[in-house]
């Protein structure tokens, strides 16, 4: 697989990274990853993955673009008020990078069409914001073999892990919590979705060029307020209902 010259000069300075160079970035550009939501933190991944030279993306989103989206989903502007997300970041991240293929998918990810959507996938990243939707792209991502890497923000929190294999998010969260509330409700600082978007394309590229070591069985916990970072390791649930 060969580069233009144009490529060349855009990826010029992930060629000269020795984690990465030009294996790493053939890997990149032949990869095809699921991005499940483009919202807060679909936005900042999908603008770093096409911008990375990830070959193919495919974006699902079931919503089109309101004004309270614009504090955090970067992807967006007011032109696009009332546009599906899906076909407003086709037409951005094509005019970020030409050589990137976006596969827009106009609906919800469900349990009956996850199947589908994960199919010939290397990778699946989720930053939806309902506990059913999590379910479901970790049920269709285990039945499939295919990395997730999965973030989370509310208030001035945000999180994020890889699953591939045992643990599975199934194992960090087993059941709806009782106290569970979206960002609509709790409300989020916009700035955050960057941070934990931005660190989900960092393991989505490590994930696919064999770079460093991946978040596989920790998860990141990111306190804006603080100013503190923290891992923690994950164990495999062995009553688990996806991955026992």
């Amino acid at each position: 697989m060969s580069f233009s010259d144009d490529e060349v000069e855009r990826y010029a300075r992930h060629l000269v990274l020795r984690e990465i160079g030009g294996p790493g970035q053939q890997k990149l550009k032949a990869a095809r990853v699921l991005i499940v939501g483009a919202g807060g933190l679909g936005s900042p991944a999908a603008l770093y993955l096409a911008a990375a030279g990830v070959g193919t993306l495919r974006i699902v989103d079931p919503d089109a673009v309101d004004r309270s989206n614009l504090q955090r989903q970067v992807l967006f502007d007011e032109a696009d008020i009332g546009r599906p997300k899906v076909e407003a970041a086709a037409a951005h991240l094509a005019a970020l990078n030409p050589h990137v293929a976006v596969e827009p998918a106009h609906a919800a990810f469900a349990a009956d069409t996850g199947a589908n959507l994960v199919a010939g996938c290397d990778l699946v990243l989720d930053g939806t914001d309902d506990f059913d939707t999590r379910f479901a792209v970790n049920a269709a991502c285990a039945a499939a073999g295919v990395p997730l890497v999965s973030g989370a923000i509310g208030r001035w929190t945000g999180q994020v892990g890889v699953f591939a294999g045992r643990p599975c998010y199934r194992c960090l969260v087993p059941e709806v919590p009782p106290d569970a509330e979206t960002c609509a409700v709790v409300g989020v600082v916009g700035a955050l979705a960057g941070v934990i978007g931005s660190l989900m394309a960092v393991e989505a590229v490590k994930l696919l060029t064999g770079a460093g070591e991946a978040l596989a069985g920790r998860l990141l916990i990111y306190d804006a307020l603080a100013g503190e970072t923290r891992t923690v390791r994950l164990a495999a649930d062995p009553g688990c209902e996806v991955c026992a």
